[in-house]
């Protein structure tokens, strides 16, 4: 290895981002200029077909093409289109028996010539299956063989040498992802069934935790009357320690008493222990539903003039059932 040459980090690093952001625009220039618009368009019709007769998505390529493909296969089962990555090599020995004749194919290759690719074909064609390929060379096999051929051409790989796959695996990312949501919007894939198959990490939480997997229990709650004395309510803070007391009449909400309730009504001084629950909670506070997602609890406590810290939990007919504080939001969102 050669010694190392200086180099302004700061403008090298520009000129690669740079570089791949023309390659994207470019794409996107073909594509707004309806050069590539019916390809595009005949491509998401096949996968959504595909998907629509009980097939599934098959990717593939090589290399780092092959690296793209597989991303894009997680991204097309994200978002609600089964999908597998085929590596080519395994592919011919073996491996194509994961493809069924309602399938359809997606291939990556670059040069739109890799070997490994292009005998995965007469095989296909054989199945009757479709195949889609993303190539940079109008003139390739892959472009010529392929049911749709989508342009993946690019100005120059970010690469000094113009060689390693760096603008062209950028720009084919960006073309699967592409796919993968028009695709998604195409079949209806809407927020709720994305939660179904996101059920772990801060997403899932976000998307499924309702407000009864976060709310404290009624047992822990503390609760006064409307006639409860300072004393009591006090008493009922310290004991429960959430940041507020409900006052109840049986199952009924009649309102809130927060820790900032209690501090406001000391400055009353020596008047405070004469004063009753009713003088100073809140009368309707707002409240959450139990089955309503923690996420839009959250966002109603955070976005006021003031943050609310608790809420109390009700059922339809007004019939407290817990609280929820932003604490223990936070923390599981």
């Amino acid at each position: 290895m050669r010694e190392k040459t200086p180099i302004d980090i700061q403008a090298e690093v520009l000129r690669v981002l740079q570089l791949e952001a023309e390659g994207i625009q470019a794409c996107a220039d073909r594509l707004r200029s309806g050069a590539t618009a019916p390809a595009f368009e005949k491509a998401v019709h096949l996968l959504a077909d595909a998907l629509g007769s009980g097939g599934k998505l098959v990717v593939t390529g090589l290399g780092k093409s092959g690296k793209v493909a597989q991303k894009i296969a997680a991204t097309f089962c994200s978002t609600g289109s089964l999908a597998v990555f085929l590596h080519p090599t395994e592919g011919l020995h073996g491996d194509l028996g994961v493809v069924d004749p309602k399938d359809c194919v997606l291939a990556f290759s670059q040069t739109g010539n890799t070997d490994e690719v292009l005998r995965l074909v007469p095989t296909l064609r054989r199945l009757g299956v479709k195949l889609i390929g993303v190539a940079g060379n109008a003139q390739s096999q892959l472009a010529q063989q392929a049911d749709v051929w989508l342009d993946s051409s690019i100005p120059q790989e970010a690469c000094p040498h113009n060689l390693a796959p760096t603008t062209s695996t950028t720009l084919a990312l960006a073309m699967g992802d592409a796919l993968a949501v028009a695709l998604m919007r195409l079949r209806g894939f809407d927020a709720e069934a994305f939660a179904r198959n996101h059920p772990g990490g801060a997403l899932g939480r976000r998307l499924t935790l309702t407000v009864a997997d976060c709310m404290q229990r009624p047992e822990l709650i503390g609760t006064v009357s409307r006639d409860a004395s300072m004393d009591e309510v006090v008493v009922a803070a310290t004991r429960s320690a959430l940041g507020g007391v409900l006052v109840v009449d049986g199952p009924r909400l009649l309102g809130l008493i927060t820790d900032g309730d209690i501090r406001r009504a000391l400055s009353r001084r020596e008047q405070f222990f004469q004063l009753k629950a009713a003088e100073i909670m809140t009368v309707q506070p707002i409240t959450a539903r139990a089955d309503e997602l923690a996420a839009t609890a959250l966002e109603r406590m955070e976005n006021r003039p003031r943050q609310l810290s608790v809420l109390p939990v009700v059922d339809p007919e007004g019939h407290w059932k817990g609280l929820v504080r932003i604490h223990d939001l936070v923390r599981l969102l």
